[in-house]
């Protein structure tokens, strides 16, 4: 007989994703936060090490779509964005699914196939979901009573510094790398 405790599997990536999807189809409205809200009481029933597994799956995918295209095609649907709009922004994308999110983060300008993109930009209205960013860290809060510990600082990797040949205001330079969006858009301001 071994002495040994059983050792806990990470969290896959599918397995998180798997978990956002289930918090789609149990928020009410379906909007980001509702989204959040919902993976945070999933995340609760979870073992501690699993929700800092959730947290830095999450942390990577909302890193992963930390492109410059991205954030110019947020300040176009946003009509603007700042850097902390940006984070809000792809917590957002997260929370629209593995489809949505594996589409956008190939071709940015795929957003604007997005009904929720098309409905937002026609209506006037801001996409963040900034409780999605921290859907994981509030789990550990509700579970431990304390602050999710830090990640260590130093992963090796360069921080990714995000360079725009033209301003974000630069409708004609946008439209040159996201021409569908930009279409919707304009199409949204002239009418």
């Amino acid at each position: 007989m071994s002495d040994t405790a059983p050792t806990l599997t990470a969290m896959t990536t599918e397995e998180f994703w798997a978990l956002v999807d289930r918090a789609r189809s149990q928020a009410d409205d379906g909007d980001a936060e509702s989204v959040a809200e919902e993976l945070v009481s999933l995340l609760v029933a979870l073992p501690q090490e699993e929700i800092r597994h959730a947290e830095r799956i999450l942390d990577a995918l909302v890193d992963r779509v930390n492109t410059v295209d991205l954030w110019a095609a947020a300040y176009a649907i946003n009509g603007g964005c700042s850097d902390d709009g940006f984070v809000d922004f792809r917590g957002w994308l997260v929370a629209q699914g593995r489809a949505a999110f594996e589409r956008v983060a190939a071709d940015p300008d795929a957003l604007a196939d997005l009904p929720v993109v098309r409905s937002a930009v026609e209506n006037g209205e801001d996409l963040s979901g900034e409780s999605m960013v921290y859907a994981a860290w509030e789990a550990w809060e509700q579970v431990t009573g304390e602050d999710c510990p830090p990640e260590p600082e130093d992963d090796g990797e360069p921080a990714v510094e995000l360079v725009f040949d033209d301003d974000f205001d630069d409708t004609e330079a946008v439209a040159a790398r996201l021409p569908r969006l930009m279409a919707l858009v304009t199409a949204a301001q002239d009418g």
